[in-house]
């Protein structure tokens, strides 16, 4: 059995007429059960009734609608006939004069009155005027307007030519008396008439409006049940009928957990259909790629989402989702580091959570981690609204650096704008750092955006660095699951060689010069030692970092054996084997020479090798959103906000309010919106390019189940 499109036309049809007239749909308040095979019937039955109904109300009312329009003419029409009846000289026609009455649309009687003087050279006498638009008229028959016209005559030769362009102009004739007492009786009736025409309208619509009431009250439900209905025969129509012609063979895929819900819907769907055959339910080999299911909660749902925006991942391939619920947030947060604009998202992502939970908002725990996580770097950056907090003291002390403990005297203060305080004069620097995040101070150094260019760049390439090895681990997983051991010698283990002697040291000079001391002026660059490192370049007046620093461009050496290894292991392994191994490599080129091989394998390492240090360059982003964040907030506090607390005036309360919230607009839409939105998808990027693709290939296709509750969120 099949659901014909009928059941949906007419449901269809019941919508539009409730659309229409206005009529409010009740929400279904019990979840539908899944619907029998005689509820088809059924509700095909209940559908063609109502529509039936409703299409002869529909016309009765059509009619009697008309009705009252035409009355209203004939009203307009007897109304204009009395006045010129009324007018001297106009009190009895003559015997050979006849007169033609009716209404025609206002848009049209400047052709229609041309035409007339063409034909009949003004040889009659035309009477006209513009119907009173009332509430009522316009309510019954809309925006039309109209003109009512009498037109005097001799012969009815000359009468019935007029008639015939009277109907070309589609113009409605009524008959009108000709003496001065018939209107009155005749407007009398016609009155009467009206007020019967507008009784039987409202009874009518009344009518209507209860049929329609009443189906709204199950019109969500019945439409859910239809919904169900189809996707229950379409999915059926997928299936196979045996020989016999009695039984249903489907193959589908399902989960290998949820083989025994499965076996125990089966049986408990064939118990209450009353069948006599148990279901037999098999596992069966088959070539076929099966699809991806990654099963999800509310939490992370969002998370799985832009996973798969990239792209479905190949079958039993891992997923980095989980790992992204941690990352996505942090790398965000990086670039979003304020505690104060971080509380705020946390506190909008709570109320979402509390007063919207029935409505499906995916990404409200993926703005509630982001908040949660901008606040921890923010107190890291020791920032809030642009502001620091001085909780646990700063660790440097200016008044050391007075006399006689260090070269400062009263008269400095006077004479410099600028002083700079030295850490080895004792007691300037107490040896010990900040409890947490950055020193205080720092905010109102004048080196303050010097300092943190440098901490944050620095601190973007160790990030973006441990991100790109722990993908490339990630891929050791997947060689050990689909037991790809050659991999793990052939790519993983040169890729991490690659990466540890060049990107690894790289991170150690940063670490190491961040833990010993050194003057600012004889300080080397990690920049030109690692140029130079990478040029065997070390000559004697260069200064280094550590003794035997020279070490370096040994590493250099690895991590250039370590790519060029990718290519020679690819090669002697695919010497070693035929044609078919060579097939796996090139699946779309069969019958490949093994210079293909070697030039396509030697292309990967290349893009691998210079793709890690794009990739590098990339996590950059990290430190010029966050240092971009930091200035945009305290330009808004500099010249917002700090404007009205100076104000001292008899207006300055008022003058602060007003400029309070306009430090509120520009903070939610320049910094929480605008800003967010750029470093969300700023960090969406370093997911999907630098990271996923040192293991994610995102080749598969999504297992897509029958679902009721995801097909009620969907359109017809």
């Amino acid at each position: 059995m099949l659901v014909s499109l009928e059941i949906i036309h007419h449901l269809g049809y019941l919508e539009k007429e409730m659309v229409k007239s206005n009529t409010v749909i009740a929400a279904t308040k019990e979840k539908e059960m899944v619907p029998c095979a005689r509820d088809v019937l059924e509700l095909e039955s209940t559908f063609e009734k109502l529509e039936q109904e409703l299409r002869e109300i529909n016309r009765n009312h059509a009619a009697l609608r008309q009705n009252l329009i035409e009355l209203m003419d004939i009203d307009s029409l007897l109304r204009m006939t009395e006045d010129f009846f009324e007018e001297p000289g106009n009190q009895r026609c003559s015997p050979n004069e006849l007169f033609i009455a009716g209404v025609i649309k206002q848009e049209r009687f400047p052709a229609f009155e041309k035409v007339l003087w063409r034909l009949f050279h003004g040889n009659f006498v035309l009477r006209h005027a513009e119907m009173q638009a009332t509430e009522e008229l316009q309510a019954v028959r809309g925006a039309v307007k109209k003109d009512v016209f009498i037109i005097f005559v001799q012969g009815d030769h000359v009468r019935e030519k007029i008639r015939k362009v009277c109907e070309g102009f589609r113009a409605s004739l009524y008959s009108c008396p000709k003496t001065l007492y018939e209107p009155k009786q005749m407007s009398t009736s016609v009155m009467t008439q009206m007020e019967d025409l507008r009784m039987i309208l409202r009874r009518t619509e009344e009518y209507r409006a209860g049929v329609l009431t009443r189906a709204a009250e199950h019109v969500q439900e019945w439409g859910s049940k239809v919904k169900k209905m189809k996707a229950i025969y379409y999915t059926l129509n997928l299936c196979n009928i045996d020989i016999t012609q009695k039984l249903i063979v489907a193959e589908i895929w399902c989960p290998v957990s949820d083989l025994t819900l499965v076996q125990s819907a089966l049986i408990k769907g064939s118990e209450q259909s009353g069948s006599s055959v148990t279901p037999v339910l098999n596992r069966i080999q088959t070539q076929q790629t099966p699809p991806t299911f990654n099963r999800t909660n509310t939490f992370t749902e969002g998370f799985q989402a832009i996973i798969d925006a990239y792209g479905v991942g190949t079958y039993q391939e891992i997923n980095p989702a989980s790992y992204t619920i941690v990352t996505f947030p942090f790398l965000f947060a990086v670039m979003f580091g304020d505690c104060g604009h971080g509380l705020v998202m946390t506190l909008f992502a709570v109320w979402v959570t509390s007063q919207l939970t029935d409505v499906v908002i995916g990404g409200r725990y993926i703005i509630l981690l982001m908040g949660m996580f901008s606040i921890y770097t923010g107190l890291i950056y020791n920032d809030c609204f642009s502001k620091s907090f001085n909780i646990f003291g700063s660790s440097w002390c200016v008044l050391s650096m007075f006399h006689p403990h260090g070269p400062w005297q009263n008269e400095t203060l006077h004479e410099y704008h600028h002083l700079q305080l030295n850490p080895f004069v004792p007691g300037v620097y107490s040896g010990d750092p900040y409890v947490f995040g950055i020193d205080p101070v720092w905010n109102i150094a004048s080196n303050k955006l010097s300092f943190l260019n440098s901490f944050k760049m620095k601190m973007s390439v160790i990030l973006g660095v441990s991100h790109m090895l722990f993908g490339v681990a990630l891929s050791l997983v997947n060689f050990v699951h689909f037991r790809k051991f050659q991999d793990i010698f052939l790519q993983f283990v040169p890729q991490l060689i690659f990466m540890l002697s060049l990107f690894g040291y790289l991170i150690f000079l940063i670490l190491y010069k961040w833990c010993i001391t050194l003057r600012s002026e004889t300080a080397p660059s990690i920049l030109l030692l690692f140029i130079n490192m990478m040029l065997f370049d070390y000559q004697s007046e260069h200064v280094l970092l550590y003794r035997g620093q020279v070490v370096g461009s040994s590493l250099v050496l690895a991590g250039i054996v370590g790519g060029w290894s990718e290519c020679k292991f690819t090669l002697s392994h695919l010497q070693n084997h035929d044609c078919a191994l060579q097939q796996k490599w090139l699946p779309t080129a069969p019958g490949v020479s093994m210079g293909d091989i070697f030039v396509y394998q030697a292309i990967h390492t290349i893009e691998f090798c210079l793709g890690c240090i794009s990739n590098t360059a990339s996590y950059l982003r990290l430190w010029a959103l966050s240092l971009a964040h930091a200035e945009l907030s305290e330009v808004l506090w500099r010249m917002v906000l700090q404007v009205g607390l100076k104000i001292s005036s008899g207006m300055g309360s008022l003058m602060l309010v007003v400029l309070f919230a306009a430090f509120a607009v520009l903070t939610v839409t320049v910094l929480l919106i605008m800003e967010g939105l750029s470093a969300f998808l700023h960090a969406l990027r370093l997911h999907w390019v630098e990271f996923q693709n040192k293991f994610y290939e995102g080749s598969g296709y999504k297992f897509t189940p029958l679902s009721f509750d995801s097909l009620l969120k969907t359109q017809q």
